[in-house]
């Protein structure tokens, strides 16, 4: 049937519109830098105490579990509790394990070893059974109170000790942190048992997939408790993305809300952390060596000598975190670091007038203080630059206030530098200095060692130089380049018009080098000023380096900032920036950002389809083939007005209110007006995609059940098409009471999916027969024109007797075809609360509670039972067929308006045509 009617045009659309939905899955899935991170090891063998509960949490919460880390010597000396460390909570993300506590753990426990114990973190873990929480959000509020219980039975363990803990740091990957940041909305929690959280890939904004509405009410909950309490938060808070290798969760959905008088929360992704400067995977980020380094010397810096556990102090909090995950000035951290520094006049003190200046420092035997006369370059000058090569974090460069060639004290401007993986640099507006009198650069003395030391006075806006991106719609095709033909050390190239999450570019540097016997690196660092996801590129130049350019966070409207490339060039080096859209990228930011509501519109093309089937039943008595009635119904104008339209009268005041009286929910696309996820035309492109994705589905549902029937009729008997035609069969008021009660008993995704089989046997069954039907007929055209002469002329008599002929089986096989197209979507998203119900079957004793699929299951059951039953021939006569094949155009419209964003709710709208068409077989 489908097959035989397959439009060669269409067929190259589909075709077409594949190519480019894998484009953007490519980029997705696989355009990002290879994995850097480094793998941490352990040193001795992991072991993990199990807590002893008290026995009422245990037998409340009989799946989770709560471990203490540890490894060799340590593991046994802590057997025996009570403990004298400072307790770190570990919480595991969707299918996480408690045992992914180890990297970090591992590496916290040789940190404390190289200090001879003076500190030391104790590491606890939540074994949560590897539960779907990401799939399923009914457990995690149990979750967020079996952690509220860990926490005090944590606290308990060091009781009497001098410096027992009062909180305890709490880290948590991907929804484990969601679940620490819901410890807050708890009647009878107290804000003080946490000193720090930090979380790991974590989608804070909203749920990554929103497949059942116990996700989204908890997502809600959480996110308006600390929206509306904002001021009473006094959490210390760092979120950190994995970039883009983590495809799993985007990093704008872990970036927290930034408000005004909410200043105790960070988010920052990983490739902009220094020290770290990779991207992770979802997995990798809990294991990565570099980020796990950084965040054990943070835990470090966090420790109060005088309590010996993490500091109270948020302002110290804050200023730790920022040093380590923000900007890195290459010292280590002090909280109140000195400002004037002392300087040995009786080194060698040498003055240097010139503009640019390199000192390349080899076994030097004394320590020399290079001088740099302000007065005349203010004159002419605007900046000055170094940098230096060597990364150790002794201070490097002061500033001398009113002296003549030498300074006893001076300015440490040290802290004002930043680290970089192969130089630490420092940038100074000389009018922001009007005091000093010279800067002086340090070189101590070294053995054995080579660096390289860098300064150079310039202008700003001979290195500042702007640089508009393509069009979005120039398709790669055109470019825009500049020339950096100076010998400068550092360049701001402003990419203009470019802050919208639906750009993407491709920046391709070429560098060209002249008398360069030595290899030279070049760093390439996107920075951008709204939210810290900057990312570094590194180039051994002469070379051609490709840049990606493409945003997690859109820029806020009122941000005025511009996205830079910055440039720390070779001065021995001429450098070419070319930058052009990038098509295959921005499809691959559609996919990124909307892929999720992708199945919305799946839905809505089909539904639309199969109201023009049931319409084409009423007007001419015949249903249409699939792909026909797709190519004819589906279209983004029947749909997309009327949701544009709706968002447009929301904006007045009237509707808005005639609106929340009717207690309709939030339009999806508010939703994503305020999260700055509006693409242009991406309703169009995932309208085109949802109808392509509709038809290779609908294609694939008739071949299968083809072959289904071939492979029924190989191993049973011929069937024959039914004499008579009885929606209600004896058996299937048993079957539908059976199914109920399985529904209410265990699971009502499974209920489905059983139903669902019954459906599509029945189908098979029927293709079967007709085949049978066809394959007995005789081969003569002349004879098979005059039996459908004959059963032409007997037809009332047949409709009379509601007996089957071969062209209503068709008929109704065409719309059978249909409603598996539909019914396999709501398969499909109940699908996870399955998973979830087969995972834990044992530890919820085979029932699922709560339930998101139980109401729609006692609908659906009965609906498909007697569809399954369902054929053309009483459906036509049917006085409830025409306002039956008018309803889903609206419902087709709601999908896309409340589903795209909540994708549990396409399934309700699935359920009303398909309750209706059931009822035209008695109205």
């Amino acid at each position: 049937m489908f097959l035989h009617s397959v439009n060669l045009g269409n067929l190259a659309f589909y075709a077409f519109m594949i190519f480019m939905a894998t484009l953007g899955l490519w980029d997705v899935f696989f355009g990002f830098e290879e994995n850097k991170c480094s793998m941490s090891y352990m040193f001795e063998y992991p072991e993990y105490q199990k807590i002893e509960l008290p026995k009422k949490l245990a037998k409340r919460y009989p799946a989770y579990e709560l471990y203490l880390y540890g490894e060799g010597s340590y593991a046994e000396e802590h057997k025996i509790l009570p403990l004298t460390g400072i307790p770190v909570l570990f919480l595991p993300g969707n299918a996480g394990s408690y045992k992914q506590v180890r990297s970090i753990g591992s590496i916290a426990l040789r940190k404390a070893e190289d200090i001879d114990f003076k500190y030391h973190f104790d590491f606890f873990s939540v074994n949560f059974n590897e539960e779907l929480v990401a799939l399923y959000g009914g457990s995690l509020q149990k979750q967020t109170k079996f952690v509220h219980e860990c926490i005090k039975t944590i606290l308990k363990l060091y009781k009497g000790q001098e410096f027992a803990p009062k909180s305890v740091a709490i880290i948590g990957h991907s929804m484990g942190g969601l679940v620490a940041r819901a410890l807050l909305t708890l009647k009878n929690f107290k804000q003080d048992l946490i000193n720090l959280l930090i979380t790991q890939a974590t989608p804070h904004v909203a749920p990554v997939m929103p497949l059942d509405r116990f996700i989204t009410e908890f997502y809600m909950t959480v996110n308006n408790y600390w929206i509306l309490n904002a001021r009473h938060i006094n959490l210390t808070t760092l979120s950190v993305a994995g970039g883009f290798r983590d495809y799993q969760v985007r990093s704008g959905l872990t970036f927290l809300p930034q408000l005004s008088h909410h200043t105790s929360a960070l988010s920052v992704v990983s490739s902009a952390v220094p020290k770290t400067w990779v991207s992770t995977d979802h997995l990798s980020i809990v294991w990565c060596k570099q980020l796990q380094l950084t965040t054990i010397r943070a835990f470090f810096d966090l420790i109060d000598a005088d309590t010996k556990q993490i500091t109270q102090n948020s302002k110290k909090k804050l200023s730790v975190l920022n040093h380590h995950f923000i900007r890195h000035p290459a010292k280590h951290f002090e909280e109140n670091p000195a400002i004037i520094s002392d300087l040995t006049v009786t080194s060698m003190w040498v003055p240097v007038k010139v503009s640019k200046w390199t000192y390349v420092a080899y076994n030097e035997s004394d320590k020399i203080y290079f001088t740099f006369p302000l007065a005349n370059h203010r004159k002419i000058y605007t900046h000055v630059y170094c940098q230096s090569t060597m990364l150790d974090t002794n201070s490097w460069i002061f500033g001398c206030i009113n002296s003549t060639s030498m300074c006893q004290q001076g300015v440490d401007l040290s802290w004002k530098a930043e680290l970089l993986p192969t130089i630490k640099y420092l940038t100074l507006r000389l009018q922001d200095y009007p005091s000093l009198s010279h800067l002086v650069v340090y070189v101590p003395s070294v053995h054995g060692s080579k660096f390289v030391v860098d300064c150079e006075f310039f202008k700003k806006e001979m290195r500042s130089i702007q640089l508009p991106v393509t069009h979005l719609f120039s398709f790669g095709l055109s470019s825009r380049k500049v020339v950096l033909n100076t010998s400068g050390l550092f360049y701001n190239i402003e990419l203009l018009n470019f802050g919208q999450i639906y750009q993407a570019f491709t920046v391709n540097v070429v560098s060209k080098c002249s008398g360069v016997k030595e290899e030279i690196t070049s760093i390439y660092k996107l920075h951008i000023p709204w939210s810290y996801e900057d990312s570094l590129t590194i180039a051994q130049v002469p070379s051609s380096t490709e840049i990606s350019l493409k945003l997690h966070v859109a820029q806020p409207e009122n941000d005025s900032h511009v996205a830079l490339l910055k440039m720390y060039t070779s001065s021995d080096c001429h450098y070419e920036v070319t930058v052009k859209t990038s098509f295959p990228q921005i499809l691959g930011q559609v996919v990124r950002f909307h892929g999720g509501a992708l199945p919305a519109y799946i839905v809505s093309s089909i539904l639309l389809a199969y109201g023009g089937q049931l319409y084409s039943l009423f007007s001419i008595g015949h249903c249409l083939e699939y792909d026909i009635m797709l190519d004819k119904e589906a279209k983004p104008y029947k749909v997309d007005p009327f949701v544009i339209t709706i968002k447009f009268l929301l904006g007045y005041k009237w509707f808005k209110e005639l609106w929340d009286i009717l207690l309709l929910p939030e339009l999806d696309a508010m939703f994503l007006t305020s999260q700055s996820m509006c693409f242009p035309l991406v309703s169009l492109i995932l309208f085109l995609f949802g109808t392509c994705t509709a038809y290779w589905g609908g294609l694939l549902s008739s071949t299968t059940v083809r072959f289904l029937s071939s492979l029924w009729l190989a191993l049973k008997r011929p069937s024959e098409l039914p004499k008579d035609i009885k929606v209600i069969s004896p058996d299937l008021p048993i079957l539908t009471v059976v199914l109920i009660i399985v529904s209410w008993a265990t699971c009502g995704a499974f209920a489905i999916l059983l139903t669902y089989l019954y459906y599509v046997f029945k189908i098979v069954h029927l293709h079967a027969s007709l085949t049978t039907f066809k394959n007995s007929q005789p081969a003569n055209p002349k004879h098979s024109r005059r039996s459908e002469k004959k059963s032409s002329h007997h037809k009332d008599s047949i409709v009379h007797h509601l007996r089957l002929s071969a062209s209503d089986a068709e008929d109704s096989l065409r719309m059978h075809n249909t409603v598996i197209n539909l019914l396999t979507w709501v398969v499909l998203l109940s699908m996870p609360s399955l998973i979830y119900w087969l995972k834990n079957l044992r530890w919820y004793y085979f029932k699922l509670n709560p339930d998101p699929c139980k109401p729609l299951a006692f609908i659906l059951i009965p609906t498909m039972a007697i569809l399954g039953n369902t054929y053309t021939v009483p459906i036509k006569s049917s006085k409830l067929l025409k306002t039956t094949s008018q309803f889903p155009l609206p419902l087709a419209v709601g999908v896309i308006a409340f589903g795209s964003a909540h994708l549990y709710r396409v399934p309700c709208f699935v359920v009303i045509p398909l309750l209706l068409h059931a009822l035209c077989n008695f109205m």
